[in-house]
């Protein structure tokens, strides 16, 4: 009886190891991967959510971005990641719906591999030539007549293949029965340098990575790829308003996912804690007028944002085929 006993107490003491760790968490920093470069809009997001979710947590959140291959490189370090709490990736339509259709041998699958934990936002794209290097290109009409009369003659640049920055321009020049001639850099730096050296002449950006150059007058705006004007950018037409063309809409999301099998304390703490980081005013206020990006309308769930990712994977697989976009 006693023998019994005693194996009974060892068996309740390891099964309950596993809770007690989830209690405790976190207990040492977190990270948070991202899989673009310094700069590039993911990045500002991440080390502006960093610190107030540090403080919320109570242990540091390190942002580390480890980038190649539209994302997957980063993808794919967090798909194997243990699920223990403290490996996290900053995702996008692009890396977590997107690459699903552009890549045919990806090492892990966007849906599978993942748990969905919560939805940062919706990113715009704005088309941006150099007023310097590009004076001839004001407008909309002014990309479609130059672009009309010499197929291929202008680029664009985009922050790799695959990435809405490519595909915005593609459905683009879709849409308007253009050639563009498409030059892929890897990340964000490589993409505004080449624009603002005049080496090219588009860049359908992200708004979170354009406001800066936007406000210090680098870079003109033409137009938004939104059905309706941003607030940050009240001056800026729509595609349909500037171009004349059928309303068109190439916004991606920010979220954070972590690996399969994500304990659900784990998720429903960090869920709730950046929820109401990104519901703060003053965090709002950041994502509208800073950066351009809507944030979500009211705190949303794992299990939204799972359906939110589910849907982007159709949606984007028909872009993808439409356009005829491909990874080198």
């Amino acid at each position: 009886m006693m023998r019994r006993t005693l194996f009974a107490a060892a068996i309740a003491a390891a099964t309950s190891l596993p809770a007690l760790a989830q209690d405790a968490w976190p207990s040492r920093p977190v990270t948070l991967m991202g899989g673009f470069p310094n700069g590039a809009g993911t990045d500002i997001y991440a080390r502006r959510l960093a610190e107030p979710l540090s403080r919320a947590l109570g242990q540091p959140v390190v942002v580390d971005n480890r980038t190649g291959a539209g994302g997957n490189i980063g993808s794919d370090y967090v798909a194997k990641a243990r699920p223990d709490g403290y490996t996290f990736y900053f995702g996008t339509a692009g890396t977590h719906a997107i690459n699903a259709a552009l890549y045919r041998n990806l090492p892990f699958d966007v849906m599978r591999d993942f748990t969905p934990v919560v939805l940062l936002g919706d990113v715009p794209n704005v088309l941006l030539v150099n007023p310097e290097k590009r004076p001839n290109l004001r407008s909309c009409q002014d990309v479609l007549t130059a672009a009309r009369a010499r197929p291929q003659a202008l680029s664009y640049a985009s922050t790799g293949n695959g990435a809405s920055t490519h595909l915005a321009g593609a459905q683009f020049a879709t849409a308007a029965r253009l050639e563009l001639l498409h030059v892929p850099f890897r990340g964000q730096p490589g993409a505004v340098a080449s624009l603002l050296a005049g080496d090219t002449d588009l860049f359908f950006n992200q708004t979170g990575a354009a406001m800066g150059p936007i406000r210090q007058g680098q870079v003109r705006p033409l137009f938004v790829l939104t059905r309706e004007r941003l607030a940050a950018l009240p001056e800026v037409p729509t595609v349909a308003e500037a171009c004349g063309l059928p309303a068109m809409d190439t916004s991606t999301w920010y979220g954070i996912l972590g690996p399969a099998n994500l304990p659900e304390p784990i998720v429903r703490r960090m869920n709730t804690e950046v929820n109401r980081i990104i519901s703060t005013p003053e965090f709002r206020a950041w994502l509208v007028e800073n950066q351009a990006i809507s944030p979500p309308a009211a705190p949303n769930t794992p299990e939204q944002f799972r359906e939110t990712q589910r849907a982007d994977v159709a949606r984007w697989a028909e872009v993808v085929r439409r356009s005829g976009a491909t990874v080198d």
